[in-house]
């Protein structure tokens, strides 16, 4: 990510000062609660799930079946493909991505296998990893990909403003 530009690209949430970006607790707390979260920083200030795994623990070799629903908000960027083929293959869960529809990882991961999205109204601002709210909006749309019919279910009754669509 060039310099100035923040994780969307377009604005500077914190002035490059940091790479870790936190899902809103009141997100997490409308659609949880979470068995797994499999790509948690190392410290958080609010819990996402029962277990949060966090480097150097490798997230993505874990076996996801035995944790019930997981929620992720993946690394952004060339990894964010291969976080959604985990959760796609898990089939039980709920990844907060860019709604970048277009792309090939979009269409491959998020589209021909979810079950259901929900594409967030506005933007959304991400945390800090002090917790302390970023003064700017992520820099581009988010949706909230759901995969299983608990997740449709979360992502319909979670109040979260935004335009729910119906996969499967």
């Amino acid at each position: 990510m060039g310099r100035g530009k923040g994780i969307g690209g377009h604005q500077n949430p914190n002035r490059g000062d940091t790479d870790v970006w936190l899902t809103p607790p009141e997100m997490v707390e409308a659609l949880g609660p979470f068995g797994l979260d499999p790509c948690c920083p190392s410290e958080m200030p609010w819990r996402t799930a029962s277990v949060m795994v966090s480097l150097p623990t490798d997230g993505l070799s874990l076996d996801w079946s035995c944790y019930g629903l997981t929620f992720m908000n993946p690394p952004y960027g060339p990894e964010t493909g291969r976080w959604l083929e985990k959760m796609a293959g898990h089939g039980n869960g709920i990844a907060l991505v860019f709604a970048r529809t277009e792309t090939k990882m979009f269409h491959e991961w998020a589209w021909r296998r979810a079950s259901s999205m929900l594409f967030l109204e506005g933007r959304i601002h991400f945390h800090r990893p002090d917790g302390t709210r970023a003064p700017f909006n992520a820099g581009a749309p988010s949706v909230l990909v759901g995969y299983g019919e608990e997740a449709t279910m979360r992502l319909g009754f979670s109040g979260l403003a935004g335009k729910m669509v119906n996969l499967k």
